[in-house]
């Protein structure tokens, strides 16, 4: 009999932890997500999981922040450092977990202009991309937003024909070249086999 677990989520997780704690009958486990628009927000995110830990309490063995630093500056880490039951994500963003730390640093150092995309951001990506940052009523941001970038790189999750052809077409919405590299689950097993076990 296990223990029970929390991971505490990006909501751009959700669906893939769930798939993850389903195929594992990870039945002990208990997810909660944060609202996946509040990388725009990011100096929002520390005080939100601060809050979710403390209601947690000692209700938890062992507790998953899911998330990278994500734009926190660091601040997931100081509020998490001092908790030996509680761990995050590796690397700055999801992308790490998804591509494995060591691929992903080398890959950004290699090539610094990558825009990162996954299967959320994918599915996501006109209501997180394009309206978030208002480039369907004013295009001519477009080249202030992305005019630094040199691809997309495309972390898929799960084989999908008409994801991937989302990924190009928004691709070709920001005028960078599409790199596919598939990726699966595994890397973003390893973590929560660790809050499961």
């Amino acid at each position: 009999m296990h223990d029970p677990c929390l991971v505490i989520a990006c909501g751009a997780l959700a669906r893939e932890i769930q798939y993850l704690k389903v195929k594992n009958a990870w039945h002990h486990m208990t997810l909660e997500c944060l609202d996946a628009s509040l990388h725009n927000t990011p100096i929002k995110i520390p005080g939100l999981i601060a809050a979710k830990l403390e209601k947690a309490a000692q209700h938890y063995r062992r507790i998953l922040i899911a998330y990278g630093d994500c734009g926190t500056n660091g601040a997931i880490d100081r509020l998490i450092d001092d908790l030996d039951h509680v761990e995050r994500l590796p690397g700055p963003h999801c992308f790490a977990t998804f591509a494995g730390l060591d691929a992903f640093q080398h890959l950004s150092a290699a090539e610094p202009g990558i825009f990162w995309l996954t299967d959320f951001l994918v599915r996501h990506f006109e209501t997180m991309v394009v309206k978030s940052l208002k480039l369907d009523s004013h295009p001519e941001l477009l080249p202030l937003y992305f005019g630094h970038y040199t691809q997309a790189r495309y972390l898929s999750q799960q084989e999908d024909d008409a994801l991937l052809c989302q990924a190009q077409a928004a691709a070709d919405f920001l005028g960078l070249t599409l790199h596919h590299q598939p990726v699966g689950l595994d890397a973003l097993a390893e973590p929560l086999t660790w809050c499961a076990a």
